[in-house]
C-alpha cells in the first residue's frame, strides 16, 4: 500500500499523508502556526459573492 503525500500549503514540502503525520496538511506545527496567524491577521480573506445584508441595514 502506498502512502499518500501532499504539499504543505505553507512551505511546499512534501507531507505523508497518514498518523505518522500530526500536522497534516502542514509538514510541522511552525508552518500549522504561521498559517493560523496570517487567517487571525485576515491575510486570508473569503470572497462574498451577492448582496451584502449590513448594507440593507444602513438603509433603515
Amino acid at each position: 500500500m502506498s502512502v499518500k503525500t501532499v504539499a504543505c500549503p505553507q512551505c511546499r514540502q512534501p507531507v505523508a499523508w497518514g498518523p505518522q503525520s500530526p500536522y497534516r496538511p502542514f509538514c510541522s506545527e511552525r508552518c500549522r502556526l504561521i498559517d493560523l496567524g496570517q487567517w487571525a491577521d485576515e491575510s486570508y480573506r473569503v470572497p462574498v459573492s451577492g448582496d451584502d445584508p449590513m448594507r440593507e441595514l444602513e438603509q433603515l
